[in-house]
């Protein structure tokens, strides 16, 4: 028979293991509604994250059109294999062997139509830099985040308008097994593609100018009075298409390593002296300020000496440095047509050289002109505070002698050149250039009397016994008439000078405005002229596309 004290020990053992089934099933249901309740979305997603694929598709990005909607920048379609891993999620493979239909994806590359001819106008795509992934372009937030290993624009169009030509990339979600197989396709967000971009650019003669100057550095642009940019190029060039192909690594080390700067764009980059291309503005602020008018008549010397505290300095004349003969008397008109430095020399000491900064910025030449791509620099026009402020020098005449000729330290982009000139040529309307927007203009305070006798002086250059010699016959064959003027511009190098010729036409309502450049090439007339008389007959014998 138990006794009390055994059957009271008994009993407190079986409530002490009842108290432990207990506890222990409370603290196993704590822990399922935990997992299943409290941390079951938690869960379920890591689950889902080793079964489910976000697969990007890249958007295509718009194209860039010519005027006459020929594809300047297009793209090419590329099929990738998507291969992937139970581990690092999806890897696009190049090579298509052995891929079945449901696992190739169509994918786009930037495909750059004229290459090297469109590289400065057109740009390039280069990859996102560390201080980018993972940011929004703040002008096109809605493009969503910049991801790691996509593409933007970094020069030219491209990235101008970055936010036109980019697309939104879209996603497939792949099922896919614990050995990393594909399943099935769980849903599709297709693409956006970027909008097109339609240019003024007219394709043909793109084309045209870049074959021109081959293998001389230099710079081309042509324009309408109205500001549309219709070719624009800098040599020597790049092949954009080498940022965007896979195994061209060592192609774009040796342009960026290239000491002729293939990828720096004079057109709007380069500050060169402008020679006597400046003259014609110079003629139009003598005249404004009523210094001269067209009765004006100079008797040339050959030369001019002028006496100093530091000496005497003589300022020559082209034609008499060369074959030691005088103009003799002669009016603006006449100093126009002949490039007559002493006649500039003289024009520009009675205006003086506040008055020569005073027009040179009417014209726009010490600003930027405001065309849509970026990398544009102002140009220099030098003033006796400017010296005194970068050389600790005062102003002298002389250095007034070398500006009224576009020497000295003035400095313009080809750009900025043709910009001056298609103002001359289109009755004082100054418009800033524009590859692919509306151009603005504005017209400047200049008398219509006044131009034309700029013009008259144009045309004689463009003439028998002007300095342009390639275009002495261009009217009789074309029927079309032209105004120019050339310059040779010294470079502080000795006999390396720049040629430039700025040329319009047809004179009474013109249709292109051209400005040549070709960097220490040589004489305007003899270098820069050949190439301009070939842009006036491609445009207006040849005719174009």
């Amino acid at each position: 028979m138990e006794s009390f004290s055994s059957l009271k020990q008994q009993s407190w053992l079986s409530w002490f293991l009842k108290g432990v089934v207990i506890l222990g099933g409370f603290i196993m249901i704590s822990r399922l509604t935990e997992l299943q309740i409290i941390k079951g979305g938690y869960f379920r997603s890591l689950a889902e994250g080793n079964r489910i694929r976000r697969v990007s598709i890249t958007a295509p990005r718009g194209e860039i059109l010519a005027r006459g909607g020929e594809v300047l920048v297009g793209n090419k379609e590329v099929k990738k294999k998507v291969v992937f891993d139970p581990e690092e999620g999806y890897e696009k493979l190049d090579d298509l062997k052995g891929a079945s239909n449901d696992e190739i994806i169509s994918e786009w590359v930037r495909d750059y139509k004229l290459g090297a001819a469109f590289a400065h106008v057109g740009g390039y795509l280069g990859e996102t830099g560390p201080d980018e992934v993972g940011k929004v372009n703040a002008e096109c937030p809605k493009k969503g985040i910049r991801s790691l290993g996509s593409l933007i624009g970094r020069s030219g169009l491209e990235q101008q308008y970055e936010c036109t030509l980019r697309g939104v990339n879209g996603e497939e979600l792949i099922e896919v097994d614990n050995s990393g197989k594909k399943i099935r396709i769980l849903g599709r967000l297709e693409p956006i593609p970027g909008e097109d971009l339609r240019t003024f650019i007219n394709y043909s003669l793109q084309k045209k100018v870049s074959e021109l100057l081959e293998d001389k550095p230099g710079a081309i642009v042509v324009t309408d009075t109205d500001g549309q940019v219709l070719a624009l190029y800098s040599s020597p060039s790049f092949n954009p298409n080498i940022f965007v192909n896979k195994g061209a690594a060592d192609k774009v080390e040796a342009v960026l390593n290239d000491k002729s700067l293939p990828m720096f764009n004079r057109a709007i980059s380069g500050l060169f002296p402008p020679g006597s291309v400046f003259k014609p503005v110079v003629a139009v602020a003598a005249l404004e300020e009523g210094e001269i008018d067209k009765d004006f008549v100079y008797d040339d010397p050959g030369q001019i000496t002028i006496s100093t505290l530091y000496g005497k300095f003589t300022y020559s004349n082209w034609y008499f440095t060369q074959y030691g003969r005088k103009e003799g008397k002669i009016g603006l008109v006449r100093a126009i047509t002949r490039s007559t430095d002493t006649f500039f020399y003289r024009i520009g000491e009675k205006t003086g050289i506040e008055k020569l900064e005073y027009w040179a910025s009417k014209f726009g030449l010490d600003k930027k002109t405001g065309v849509d791509i970026p990398g544009e620099i102002a140009g220099l026009v030098p003033n006796p505070d400017w010296k005194l402020r970068t050389r600790g020098e005062r102003w002298f005449l002389g250095n007034t002698y070398h500006i009224s000729i576009g020497q000295g330290d003035m400095g313009l982009t080809p750009l900025g050149v043709n910009q001056a000139v298609s103002a001359i040529a289109a009755g004082a309307k100054l418009c800033s250039p524009s590859l692919a927007k509306e151009p603005e203009c504005k017209t400047l305070s200049v008398s219509e009397d006044n131009l034309e006798i700029v013009i008259e002086g144009m045309i004689g250059a463009c003439s028998q016994g002007g300095t342009a010699f390639p275009f002495f016959d261009f009217e009789e064959k074309s029927g079309i008439s032209v105004a120019c003027k050339t310059g040779t511009a010294e470079t502080g190098e000795e006999d390396k000078t720049h040629a430039w010729l700025s040329a319009f036409g047809p004179v009474d309502f013109p249709e292109i405005v051209v400005t040549v450049l070709v960097e220490k090439g040589g004489e305007g007339s003899s270098v820069a002229g050949p190439i301009a008389r070939e842009i006036f007959d491609f445009w207006f014998v040849e005719g174009n596309d």
